[in-house]
Parts: C-alpha cells; sequence; structure tokens
C-alpha cells in the first residue's frame, strides 16, 4: 500500500483553462474528488498581486490548497520576484518553470538566489523533445548550475515524448530521486508520426504503478497534480476516471 506524497495529488488548472473564473474552477477540483491544485497562468496574474490575494481567498475558501504556480517561464527579468511573492501569500513551496537557451545563463543564478530568499524549490518542467529543457543532458547542466534549489517537475506524457529510451519516467526518478520536486501525472498514447494523444493516466503508455512504486522508493515529497490536456470544454469526467485510476494504486498495487 502506498502511503506517501506520490498520492497525494491535486490537479492543474491548465485542465479546465475553457473556464476563466475561478470560483468555477474551485466547484470543479471539488467535484473531480481533490482539493489542491497548481495555478496556471490562464488564472492568475503572477505579477499582479493584489489580483493574486482575491485568487488565494477563492480556493482557501473551498478548502482548496494551492501547492505549485505556474509553468512559468523563467529568462531573469526583475519582476519575476512577483512570482516568489505570490508563493509566499499562498503558501506554496513550488515553481514549475521553463528556463530557455538564449536566457538560462543570467536567469538560473538569479532564480536560486530567489528561490533561496522564500525557501521554496523550483521544478523543471519536462517538456518534450522539441522543448529547451526537455531531454537529460540539459536538464542535468542546469540542475548542476543551479544545485539544490533547481529540480525536476516529471510531467510524466512529455518525458515519454522523447522516447523510450532516454524518457522512460521511471528512470528518471531513479537517477534523480532527491531532486523530483514536482510531478504532473499525464499520459499519452502515439502514432507512427509521432503525434501524442492524451489519454487517462496508466491506461496509455505511462506504466502508472512502475512509477508511483520508484517515487515511493525515492520518498518522493514533492507536490503532484494529476494533467488531462483534453475535453476542455468539459474535463470533469476524465479528470475524475484519472482521479480514480490513481486511488485504485493504493489497493492494487
Amino acid at each position: 500500500n502506498f502511503m506517501g506524497k506520490a498520492l497525494d495529488f491535486g490537479v492543474q488548472s491548465y485542465c479546465f483553462r475553457n473556464f476563466k473564473d475561478n470560483k468555477d474552477v474551485a466547484k470543479k477540483v471539488k467535484e473531480i474528488g481533490v482539493n489542491s491544485i497548481e495555478l496556471c497562468g490562464v488564472h492568475a496574474n503572477f505579477n499582479d498581486i493584489a489580483g493574486w490575494k482575491d485568487v488565494v481567498k477563492i480556493y482557501q475558501d473551498a478548502g482548496i490548497s494551492i501547492v505549485s504556480i505556474g509553468v512559468q517561464t523563467f529568462k531573469g527579468n526583475d519582476t519575476e520576484r512577483d512570482w516568489f511573492e505570490c508563493l509566499k501569500i499562498s503558501g506554496a513551496k513550488h515553481i514549475s518553470a521553463h528556463f530557455t537557451i538564449d536566457t538560462y545563463q543570467t536567469a538560473i543564478p538569479k532564480t536560486v538566489k530567489l528561490a533561496d530568499e522564500f525557501d521554496v524549490r523550483v521544478g523543471i518542467h519536462l517538456h518534450g523533445g522539441y522543448q529547451f529543457g526537455g531531454s537529460p543532458d540539459v536538464v542535468n547542466h542546469l540542475m548542476a548550475l543551479g544545485g539544490n534549489r533547481i529540480g525536476i517537475n516529471i510531467d510524466t506524457a512529455w518525458c515519454m515524448q522523447i522516447g523510450p529510451y532516454r524518457g522512460n519516467p521511471v528512470d528518471w526518478v531513479k537517477k534523480n530521486p532527491n531532486r523530483i520536486y514536482g510531478v504532473h501525472y499525464k499520459d499519452f498514447t502515439f502514432e507512427p508520426n509521432g503525434k501524442w494523444n492524451d489519454v487517462i493516466v496508466g491506461t496509455g503508455s505511462l506504466n502508472l504503478p512502475a512509477f508511483v512504486s520508484a517515487l515511493e522508493e525515492a520518498n518522493f515529497d514533492g507536490m503532484a497534480v494529476i494533467e488531462y490536456e483534453a475535453n476542455p470544454e468539459n474535463p470533469v469526467p476524465a479528470l475524475k476516471e484519472c482521479v480514480n485510476k490513481m486511488r485504485e494504486l493504493t489497493v492494487s498495487v
């Protein structure tokens, strides 16, 4: 039986991107059966601190904790400090991040300084082969530059998109057991031409039981959310299925 943080999961607000009202989103979060959220830029402006306080209150009133924000692209701009102020206000200790090839040398040291000051962790969101920060050698380089403040947010579906040899989520955990700071539970199937299709987590290419086992063995203590990107106009039924699939693991594994 799994008891750890790997199965203490919430949902990524991007699943509800067609619903702009946070009160609506909060209702849907409850409806799918979880009570924590990672909020993305669709539902909040992380450079508008006053507006952010209103957003936080909506989720607090609904009994939903904000466990992370992002994914935010760090370029080393001074305005990025606001994002950490937002974390502090919400009580979240994790921010999901992208870095860019032309700015990471400036952005990493500035980001680490902010993460130190605010005592939070930055999880590089693995986003497939087409984006900087999707391949192991790049991520390892960024983590080496960033020290312990910068780790990985494994998006399982995008991780697999770089191919089975280097994109096995279980291997990523085993190779970086102390640096997994976040998880996006997501699953794809793939067409012969490499096109991906969103599916209920655990029903596609992801070996979900093995992945959760690996997280537990690594004493994962980060933030975890499910993410399902299809059906944005009616995401609740599929997300309920994702939640059920995750909850089955406690009995069947």
